[in-house]
């Protein structure tokens, strides 16, 4: 016999959130339903605590259930207990801000507090194209700092660095942090490095951690902490910055709008397809890992060329 499913581990938007951003109720029931079988709930996502926890706040759930957040960075309980935090150096923070020198315009740097100067940029202008909506909710917690390097004066580092913009722009940093100067390689030593596309809005956005921080790392410690193998967790992913979760889940999941190179995944990995998120898919699959009709073997549901 397999190993019971003992931690559900799921990101958020594109996930479990339905298009409007928000839980529908077949998910929070099935949430519920987990939590009452004795389930562990994990919550992994690339957006911030504060964020997550507001989500979260009307789905009923334990005030210790463990939220990693700015993509593995930082994990904390629902009430806002740490259990751990990743900062970035700052000298990498600096050499960042210099190295992308021409994409300083699309960067934003995150620091674990809230209130004004949360999160801090040069100028908002081509964020606020890329990322509207994000931007207005998020407007009261974002500092202008000119030149971005005097936000790490003080010597506070950072734990998330991002970028945003078109997927041609986007593919150019990147390009930029993998390039075989040194400056370049001395980055990618002390940083990693984490790619999230949504081809529909032509939006990529690249966060940038301290060294070895993802989300299947923060998982992997959460779950060892609770005495879970990875044959016993189930994760719910449909991104690249889940891709490293699901491979390290004994029962990894995709969902099918997920980004095409994430199918490409699947279909090499043997990864268990879910049905959209606009058609409760996640909570269709915890439904089904509660009352034992989930099945671990993969189905192949598509082709790859």
């Amino acid at each position: 016999m397999s190993d019971p499913i003992r931690l559900i581990a799921a990101d958020l938007d594109g996930t479990l959130l339905a298009p409007n951003g928000q839980l529908n109720a077949r998910t929070v029931a099935a949430l519920r339903a987990a939590e009452r079988a004795g389930v562990f709930l994990v919550f992994a996502t690339g957006r911030r605590q504060s964020f997550t926890a507001q989500v979260l706040a009307n789905a009923g759930l334990r005030a210790d259930t463990v939220l990693i957040t700015s993509n593995g960075a930082v994990t904390r309980t629902m009430e806002g207990t740490l259990i751990e935090r990743h900062r970035m150096p700052v000298e990498a923070a600096r050499q960042l801000c210099d190295h992308l020198a021409e994409f300083r315009d699309a960067m934003l740097f995150t620091f674990d507090r809230t209130g004004p100067g949360a999160m801090v940029v040069e100028r908002l202008t081509t964020l606020h194209r890329s990322i509207a909506k994000w931007v207005e909710s998020n407007v009261h917690e974002i500092a202008t700092v000119t030149p971005l390097e005097a936000a790490f004066a003080a010597g506070e580092a950072p734990v998330q660095g991002m970028l945003c913009g078109t997927l041609e722009r986007m593919t150019a940093a990147l390009a930029v942090l993998d390039s075989d100067v040194p400056e370049a390689r001395n980055l990618r030593a002390a940083i990693s490095i984490h790619r999230t596309e949504y081809a529909i809005r032509d939006l990529c956005i690249v966060d940038l951690l301290s060294a070895a921080c993802s989300k299947g790392r923060a998982l992997e410690r959460v779950a060892t902490a609770q005495g879970i193998s990875s044959a016993q967790v189930l994760a719910l992913g449909d991104n690249m910055n889940d891709a490293d979760m699901l491979a390290w889940s004994g029962c990894p999941v995709l969902m099918s709008n997920a980004a095409p190179e994430m199918h490409t995944l699947a279909a090499a990995n043997g990864w268990r397809i879910a049905a959209s998120n606009e058609e409760d898919g996640a909570a269709q699959v915890i439904e089904a890992a509660l009352d034992g009709s989930f099945s671990r073997r993969a189905k192949p549901v598509f082709v790859v060329d």
